[in-house]
């Protein structure tokens, strides 16, 4: 069976779409897996979005990760609930998507994005157009059947380095092969990059249960300043580093990066609270 539109996609019904300005949805976290990050929250509203993106025009393009001005990460998730989605785009054109969005369960926030840009490639490198035309259709229609997605594989970085409590230095290799790949995106794959802002946070929280003083566990609150600055294809071997940069009894401010070779990849500040 193929894994497009199964193995990484986050929206299982369009409920309103005032194409290219505002759209809202949904998407049922299938109760079977594991676990469901709120990094995978924050892509279901940046999958929403470009869906109204694309219908903008005509499938031409399609939209990737870029920057995040802010990711307010509220509230977890489980397995079994349903997220209800919403997007507002303050641009939808062949060149970008400029948009902030929200995540909620049963009225509560989950996931928030400030300021996001999405640069658009051409649809042709990366799917097809008829079918992402066709998967609109379904999700504005009668949506798509829950339950699809089946998790992603175990993802793990290798730590190599750093000064405990205050920098740590690691590696992680993009697996060769994974289901998402085939979904993301079937012409050319690509690590999503909200898969990567995932290692990045507990990469971070790994560097926090280091910070001496009070006892308490670290919660991540926000990502601000995400970039990412290149694809990432499969086998991809990537430099991990975090950095505190401010730190007292209750709150941490960490820098992540990631390098493949000398070149940054990605960026972001990951902003703790300390909780007794």
């Amino acid at each position: 069976m193929s894994e497009h539109f199964r193995a990484f996609s986050f929206v299982d019904r369009i409920l309103s779409d005032e194409t290219g300005t505002r759209i809202t949805g949904e998407y049922q976290i299938p109760a079977g897996i594991d676990e469901f990050p709120q990094s995978l929250v924050a892509e279901a509203i940046g999958q929403l979005a470009a869906w109204s993106s694309m219908k903008a025009i005509d499938f031409k393009c399609r939209p990737v990760a870029g920057i995040a001005g802010a990711v307010d990460l509220i509230s977890p998730v489980r397995p079994g609930q349903t997220l209800s989605l919403e997007a507002d785009l303050a641009e939808a054109s062949e060149e970008s998507v400029k948009y902030g969005g929200l995540a909620t369960v049963d009225g509560e926030p989950i996931v928030q994005l400030h300021d996001c840009l999405g640069p658009m490639v051409d649809m042709e490198q990366f799917d097809d157009p008829a079918a992402m035309a066709a998967r609109y259709d379904l999700l504005i229609n009668s949506g798509a059947e829950a339950g699809a997605y089946e998790g992603v594989p175990a993802l793990s970085y290798e730590i190599t380095g750093g000064q405990n409590g205050e920098t740590k230095e690691g590696t992680f290799t993009i697996p060769e092969q994974a289901p998402f790949f085939g979904d993301h995106f079937p012409r050319n794959p690509v690590f999503p990059g909200t898969l990567l802002m995932n290692l990045n946070l507990r990469f971070a929280l790994e560097l926090a249960s280091e910070i001496s003083g009070e006892s308490g566990v670290w919660k991540a609150e926000r990502m601000s300043d995400v970039k990412i600055r290149s694809f990432m294809a499969p086998g991809t071997e990537l430099g991990m580093m975090a950095r505190v940069d401010e730190v007292d009894e209750t709150s941490a401010r960490i820098l992540v990066e990631t390098r493949r070779g000398k070149r940054l990849t990605s960026a972001a500040r990951v902003r703790l609270s300390r909780k007794k």
